[in-house]
C-alpha cells in the first residue's frame, strides 16, 4: 500500500490533543510508549536504497514493516509500505541475524493514536520534541491541517530517524569538541608559566 503523511512541530502535546478532541476525533489508543529499531545488511544497502525495515514493540505488540524508497512530491512523505504482525519476537530475531540483518539504529517514542474521517492522527513526544502527524490522503490532511490552525508551509518530510540521527551526531560533535578544550586549570597555569617567563626575560632586558 501507498503511505502518504506529514509532520507538523507543535510545542503543546495536551493543548494539541484537547483541540483535536474538541473538534470531534476519535481516540483509538492513548498515550503509549514505543520502541523502534531499524534492520540493514553489513553493507548497508536497505539504507543505500532509500529502504527502510523496522521492528517496532508496543506494549506486548510487536509489527515488522518494509517502507520503500520516497516518491517525488514537495509537501508530502510518500512510501510504499507493508506490515505485519510478529508473533514471535525471540524466533524473529534469530531469523533476521540468519538472514544477516542487524540493527544499526533504535528510538523510542510516546504516541496517542486518534482518527478524523479517513486521516489518521498520531500525537507524538520524542527526543527532537513534539510532532503532529497526520495519514491520509493529501486532500484531506491539507484540510484537517487548517482546521487546526497549520497549512503546507507547516508540513515537514523527514522522518524521526533522519531528526534524531541529525540531532545525536550534533551532540555528538559538541562533546567532542568540548572534549578537545583545555580545562581551566591547565590553561591558567600554562598562561601563568608564560607570564613568569615573559616578566623575567623582560627585567632581564632592563638590567
Amino acid at each position: 500500500m501507498i503511505e502518504t503523511e506529514v509532520k507538523i512541530k507543535i510545542s503543546d502535546l495536551k493543548d494539541t490533543r484537547r483541540k483535536l478532541l474538541e473538534m470531534g476525533c476519535q481516540v483509538n489508543r492513548d498515550f503509549y510508549r514505543e520502541w523502534n529499531a531499524l534492520y540493514d545488511y553489513e553493507d548497508g544497502r536497505l539504507e543505500k536504497k532509500q529502504q527502510a525495515l523496522r521492528l517496532r514493540q508496543a506494549g506486548k505488540k510487536v509489527f515488522l514493516t518494509f517502507k520503500g524508497p520516497p516518491l517525488k512530491s514537495r509537501s508530502f512523505k510518500i512510501r510504499q509500505e507493508y506490515e505485519s504482525e510478529i508473533k514471535n519476537l525471540r524466533a524473529f530475531k534469530r531469523i533476521m541475524k540468519e538472514l544477516g540483518l542487524r540493527p544499526v539504529f533504535e528510538y523510542r517514542k510516546k504516541r496517542m493514536l486518534l482518527r478524523m474521517g479517513r486521516v489518521k492522527i498520531c500525537l507524538d513526544e520524542t527526543e527532537v520534541g513534539n510532532f503532529l502527524e497526520l495519514e491520509g490522503k493529501r486532500s484531506d490532511i491539507v484540510k484537517l491541517a487548517a482546521r487546526i490552525g497549520y497549512c503546507r508551509k507547516d508540513f515537514i518530510k523527514l522522518d524521526y530517524v533522519q531528526m534524531i540521527k541529525e540531532k545525536r551526531q550534533k551532540s555528538y560533535l559538541s562533546s567532542s569538541s568540548r572534549s578537545k578544550l583545555p580545562s581551566p586549570s591547565s590553561s591558567s597555569s600554562s598562561f601563568s608559566s608564560g607570564s613568569s617567563s615573559s616578566d623575567s626575560s623582560s627585567n632581564s632586558s632592563v638590567s
